[in-house]
């Protein structure tokens, strides 16, 4: 399936590993143009270097997501070299799975004024893309966590913030044709990952979760960067304000 990607311009957050590089490698992979951020100046290099072996143009710049003024500059000036936006991805996640103040303080940091902010920033670009080609979309990344959970944590209650919010910019962008959808990933396995990390120090913990994965097997990166190229795609033109749950039937709850 052609998915209409050729010649789009894409900004990934958090786009040097795991996830969030999946997602850039897919868009590159159909042909779209890719500007990436992550913290890590060498990993930025090398995920750009990759993406220009693909042939496509791509650009990098090392952002720190809690930084809501940084982030919308860079988002803002990253868009204008690109000649434009068509396609946000914000991914970049703090992964605190806490209940202690600092937890609470990174992952609404991040996760959610993270995804408020770069929305804020490539909204404008966004609505010149869909103007003139029809659609534009803006994907955030969230997690199964938002609605499944044994206690109380700081990371799951944002990841529902995200929902929330995408919902509500789905409903107020409708008619300008952006788009936005969130995408809930079960666990996610890769090397140097968290599930990696779980595995070799809490085994236990990691055999539990193996457990409940009625598949037998994690998620790659891949399956879960597979659904959001999907929903940032003109193929998905009509599709805008749902949570794609990406888990291999772990989760329990009916989506209607």
């Amino acid at each position: 399936m052609d998915l209409q990607l050729k010649g789009k311009k894409a900004i990934v957050t958090g786009g040097t590993r795991g996830i969030g590089r999946a997602i850039a490698e897919t868009l590159a992979a159909e042909g779209a143009d890719i500007a990436l951020c992550a913290r890590n100046h060498d990993q930025v290099d090398e995920a750009v270097a990759a993406l220009k072996a693909k042939g496509v143009n791509a650009w990098g710049g090392v952002a720190d997501i809690a930084d809501g003024a940084g982030l919308k500059s860079w988002i803002e000036k990253t868009a204008k070299e690109m000649g434009g936006l068509d396609i946000l991805v914000a991914n970049a996640s703090a992964l605190a799975n806490g209940m202690d103040e600092e937890s609470w303080r990174k992952c609404f940091e991040i996760d959610v004024m993270g995804a408020v902010n770069a929305f804020e920033a490539a909204a404008p670009f966004l609505e010149k893309a869909a103007e003139k080609n029809g659609d534009a979309s803006a994907v955030f990344i969230s997690s199964i966590s938002a609605a499944e959970t044994s206690g109380g944590n700081a990371y799951g209650a944002m990841k529902a913030s995200q929902i929330h919010l995408a919902k509500g910019l789905a409903k107020a962008n409708a008619a300008k044709h952006v788009r936005v959808n969130t995408v809930s990933p079960g666990t996610v396995y890769f090397k140097g990952g968290v599930w990696d990390m779980i595995e070799q120090h809490m085994p236990d913990t990691f055999k539990d979760a193996m457990s409940r994965n009625p598949t037998g097997r994690m998620a790659t990166p891949q399956d879960i960067a597979n659904a959001a190229v999907f929903l940032s795609s003109p193929m998905s033109s009509f599709t805008t304000g749902i949570n794609m749950v990406v888990d291999g039937a772990m989760t329990g709850r009916v989506n209607f």
